[in-house]
Formats: C-alpha cells, sequence, structure tokens
C-alpha cells in the first residue's frame, strides 16, 4: 500500500512539473519587422497586430488546443539582419512566420523559411517577386502568403488615376532602389507608358539621407508636375519638404510605403494634396470595430498594416483549424486551395501562387483637417 501511495506521489508530482512543460511547449510563431530605423513605425503596426491576434486566440482557447507562443524579431529593414532573425526563430523552433515588412527583407527570407519548412505570411511586401517562383531555380514557393496585395495591382491604379486626372502634365518617377520601391515605381510606370505617356525624369535616391536638393534642382529643371515616388515616408516626407523649400508645387503621389502619420510630420504643410494608393481603410470596416476598439485601448492607432497583421494570424489559425493540423504544408494545402478566411480586413483567398484574389487598391489625397492636421482620405 505504502508503495502504491509512493508511486502514485511520484506521478502527481511529475504531473505537477510536467504541466508547465507542456503549457511551454506551445504553438511557437514569430512576428519580424523593422523595430528600429526609419521604417519603425510599420514594424510596431507588424508587432501590435499580431501582438493582439494570439492574445485574442489564445484567450479563446487557442489554436487546435494548443496557445501561441510568440516571438518578436527586429530586422531594422536590413536584408542581412533579416537572415539573421530567420537563423533565429529557425532555431527556436518556430513554424509560422507573420512578416517581413520590407520587400527587399522578405523576398530573401522567404528561400530560408521554404528550407526549413516554415510558413511565411507577410502583411505588407507588395513586389511581385515574393510569391513568383524563384528566378535562379524556377522553384516555386509553396510556403509564401501575403495578406496585402501586390505593387502590379497598384501601380495599375495609380497610374490609371494619373491618365484620367493629369492630361498634359509632366510626370517624373524617383524611387529608392529597394525592392519596393524600385518595383512600385517600375510597374506605376510601365503601366503610364502603356497608357502612352512618357515620364520627363526617371532618377533614383539613396534611403536614409537627409539631403535632396540635387535631386530637387533635377526635377525642376524638368518641370515636372507630378513626382511619383517609389519608397516609404521618411524620404517622401524630406522630398516633399525640400521641393516646397525650392519654390516647387510639385504634387507628390506614391504607394502604401506613405501611408503613415509621420509622413505629414516630417513634410510639414507641403504635406497638403500628396495622393497615395492604398486599399479601402480597414479601421473602417465592421469586421474590424472590437479590434480597434483595443487598440484605441491601448492608445495605440491601429494604421495601415496593424489589421492586415492581425488578419494574418487570423488566416493561420483558420487554416490549422481546417487542416486539424500545425504542419506548415497542411496549412499552405488549405491556403492554396481557394477557400475563403473571415478576417478583420474582410474576406481574404489565394490563387496557386499565394497572393490575394482581391485587388481593392483605391487612392488617397492628404487634406488637412479643420483642426489643421494633414490626414489621408480616400477619394
Amino acid at each position: 500500500m505504502k508503495l502504491n501511495q509512493r508511486l502514485l506521489t511520484g506521478v502527481a508530482l511529475a504531473a505537477a512539473f510536467a504541466l508547465p512543460g507542456v503549457a511551454h511547449a506551445q504553438l511557437k510563431m514569430g512576428v519580424a519587422g523593422p523595430l528600429t530605423g526609419g521604417s519603425a513605425s510599420f514594424g510596431a503596426q507588424l508587432k501590435m497586430g499580431a501582438e493582439q491576434a494570439v492574445e485574442d486566440i489564445n484567450a479563446a482557447g487557442g489554436v487546435n488546443g494548443q496557445k501561441i507562443q510568440l516571438s518578436v524579431g527586429d530586422d531594422a529593414g536590413d536584408p542581412k539582419q533579416g537572415i539573421s532573425v530567420a537563423n533565429k526563430f529557425i532555431g527556436d523552433g518556430v513554424k509560422w512566420v507573420v512578416g517581413h515588412f520590407n520587400s527587399s527583407v522578405s523576398i530573401p527570407t522567404s528561400r530560408v523559411y521554404m528550407d526549413s519548412n516554415i510558413l511565411q505570411i507577410t502583411p505588407a511586401s507588395t513586389n511581385p517577386g515574393l510569391t513568383e517562383p524563384d528566378p535562379k531555380t524556377k522553384q516555386s514557393k509553396w510556403n509564401v502568403f501575403r495578406t496585402c496585395g501586390r505593387d502590379d495591382q497598384q501601380g495599375a491604379v495609380a497610374a490609371d488615376y494619373m491618365l484620367k486626372n493629369a492630361k498634359g502634365k509632366k510626370i517624373a518617377f524617383i524611387h529608392d532602389k529597394k525592392a519596393y520601391g524600385k518595383g512600385l515605381a517600375d510597374e506605376t510606370k510601365k503601366a503610364l507608358n502603356a497608357g502612352g505617356v512618357k515620364e520627363v525624369l526617371y532618377e533614383t535616391i539613396n534611403p536614409g539621407e537627409k539631403d535632396y536638393s540635387a535631386i530637387v534642382s533635377k526635377l525642376k529643371a524638368a518641370g515636372a508636375d507630378i513626382v511619383y515616388y517609389g519608397g516609404e515616408h521618411t524620404e517622401a516626407g524630406l522630398l516633399v519638404r525640400q521641393m516646397r523649400d525650392q519654390g516647387m508645387s510639385t504634387v507628390l503621389m506614391g504607394g502604401d510605403g506613405v501611408a503613415s502619420e509621420e509622413y505629414a510630420q516630417i513634410a510639414g504643410a507641403g504635406a497638403e494634396g500628396t495622393l497615395m494608393t492604398f486599399p479601402p481603410d480597414p479601421r473602417l470596416n465592421p469586421a474590424a470595430a472590437s479590434v480597434v476598439k483595443k487598440f484605441e485601448a491601448k492608445k495605440f492607432n491601429p494604421e495601415t498594416y496593424t489589421l492586415y497583421s492581425y488578419a494574418a494570424v487570423q488566416v493561420l489559425q483558420q487554416a490549422a483549424e481546417a487542416a486539424k493540423s500545425l504542419d506548415p504544408k497542411e496549412l499552405a494545402k488549405v491556403m492554396h486551395s481557394g477557400k475563403t478566411f473571415k478576417t478583420v480586413v474582410g474576406d481574404i483567398s489565394y490563387d496557386k501562387k499565394g497572393d490575394v484574389t482581391r485587388a481593392d487598391y483605391v487612392v488617397y489625397r492628404w487634406v488637412k483637417n479643420p483642426d489643421g492636421k494633414i490626414v489621408y482620405k480616400q477619394l
């Protein structure tokens, strides 16, 4: 009897110590983006969106009975640091990754993730090359998805707007040489040229610099009425401020990389009139109402890609539940099947490449509110 009691006591003690172990052996997910550097505001959006989704899903019981353990990686918007983050995720046993932000980081890390059987879903990387077959090996990427659209989609919308509303205007193109900025500028230029309009200038800048007076002088000499900028809000803001300093009223147009409140802070009063492409504001989607309130309670504005990051986690959760598995390849099969996922940014389904099947880019203009604040509003 005493022996049995000792055995039972041993089993009880083992269980007591094993339970925390089970709790720690959770479903491991990573979220990665630039938490430092010029794109840190976007990295914060990816992080906050994923963290809130994980919090909500765990509170409801997790995924297939397992709680999510989220790891955060700062890639600083740098491809090499992105690879380091990816390798750390691999070492930590992460199987699903939400990220990265920059296409120039997502593209190289996608190969690392694929080789390690990790599923990657980016809320923000729009370069078409991310989901296209590898240009060297011609191998398709079974593991890569996005909740956002592609640059060839928003480039077509931007070009269409200029063709209809800027007839006779001189249009210049500038990009920051990165995969996102160059890809966006080139796709927009391609669509504009196809519409019969030839640009008056095509130039590049070095991101991170502060003085763009030389390129502004070129824009002025070319008589540019509109400058289409492929890149992010930091450099776009400096470009506009310095155009205004040289007395230029040239309108800047850009893509989703400009969609940050920080843009107006950098550009100043000159931000008014700026045009950009981005999907309909997800904060206004009825499906996001309760989640938006949670962010507001945390004093965080869930603009731009916050809700796209939240949606990425929702897609992974629903794919796992449909697959009755946590295995990345089983999830990918479900995601490639055409299944519709219900998310805070609306219904999402995927094609065989991992791109969303809807193309919903619209044009916004930055305008001054009655309180004097310059914000972006859909046209």
